[in-house]
């Protein structure tokens, strides 16, 4: 069953986030039970009263199939947490958002992706570094993901395209709406050479909330996050604290310790950020220095016949080397052999010791 159009629903009910939507579908079973529990399985599950009465109204308020129009006639595409070209970094975030909405594509290569952030008033100096720094990932076949906001966001992303590399735009409102409106070119652009992306309903402008509540989809989309200009209060400094608590590594460039939007950057790298000067720190790193060569390894697969065999055999859910061995009734040798070509062309990897599982 396509469960696509009940989360459109729960994503326009205001007070059931991720974890409660998780909390919903663990206690009744599935997402479409939890859209249609009554109040009494509503409230069993933990729900207050202010939420059941969110949803309640929005049962007998939203059309969900005209939801789904909507977003087709809007060229957004729709993925939820359950479908296969879901981010695989914001899939390992913690309560990643149920539901997202893409105007562009995401690739599997966009695995290898870093965040890059900073001030809205950049100097001279960060306007060059952020250029640098963003222009030198994207010619390494990495991902290049910030918030389309003008300053260091803006310069990242046409560094990316200049580049001929992939960038994605986390919006901080519907993926209908461009904010901000100056950028309204640029966001065709990221479309036509990568993405744009949004948590937010469709319809949704942009509010000062929703402003944090982006930061931590940035981070989430990316492997690092780089800071190039930062002053002591900068929003770029939440998406750090997202950063953190998502595991991911952060990085900072440093800055004159004259300038005030300097001073963020700064104490992120007293405080153990990383030091960048050129992209190449970032990439030695987060060891996304191979990412080139991989990604021209997985534009050939899988010609081989004994890799398209297990390819098939394969899913998400891990197997044994030696459990792949005699379902395929194939030597362990060559299986052993035909897994570590297909992880190097990183359509396979191993979460466990010879446990292997498909690349989303």
């Amino acid at each position: 069953m396509d469960t696509t159009r009940y989360y459109l629903g729960f994503n326009r009910v205001n007070g059931i986030g991720p974890a409660r939507l998780d909390r919903l579908v663990e206690r009744l079973g599935s997402i479409a039970a939890a859209w249609h529990a009554t109040p009494a399985e509503l409230f069993s599950t933990g729900l207050d009263a202010k939420a059941i009465e969110a949803l309640l109204h929005a049962r007998h308020t939203i059309d969900l199939d005209a939801e789904l129009a909507r977003a087709a006639a809007a060229g957004v595409e729709v993925m939820t947490r359950e479908h296969p070209r879901y981010p695989i970094n914001l899939a390992d975030t913690p309560a990643p958002p149920p539901v997202i909405f893409v105007r562009g594509e995401v690739h599997a290569d966009d695995a290898w992706a870093v965040a890059v952030v900073g001030t809205r008033t950049p100097s001279m100096y960060g306007r060059e570094a952020a250029q640098r720094i963003a222009g030198d990932l994207a010619e390494a076949g990495v991902t290049v993901v910030s918030g389309l906001a003008i300053g260091i966001d803006t310069i990242a992303h046409q560094a990316a395209i200049e580049a001929g590399g992939r960038t994605i735009a986390v919006l901080p409102c519907g993926a209908d709406y461009v904010y901000p409106e100056r950028n309204r070119m640029l966001a065709k652009r990221i479309a036509d050479s990568g993405s744009l992306v949004s948590e937010f309903p469709l319809g949704q402008r942009p509010i000062p909330a929703l402003f944090p509540v982006r930061n931590r989809v940035i981070s989430g989309m990316a492997r690092g996050v780089v800071v190039v200009e930062a002053g002591a209060t900068s929003g770029s400094l939440l998406t750090v604290e997202y950063a953190l608590d998502q595991g991911r590594d952060v990085f900072a460039v440093p800055g004159s310790i004259y300038a005030r939007t300097s001073e963020g950057t700064n104490r992120l790298i007293r405080n153990g950020a990383g030091l960048v000067t050129h992209a190449r720190d970032v990439l030695e790193a987060l060891q996304l220095n191979t990412s080139v060569s991989q990604q021209e390894l997985r534009s050939a697969a899988p010609d081989d016949p004994a890799e398209a065999t297990l390819l098939a055999a394969l899913s998400y859910e891990p197997q044994h080397a030696d459990t792949l061995a005699r379902t395929l009734n194939l030597p362990v040798a060559e299986i052993s052999a035909t897994l570590a070509v297909l992880e190097l062309k990183g359509l396979i990897r191993q979460p466990s010791t010879m446990q292997y599982v498909l690349r989303r």
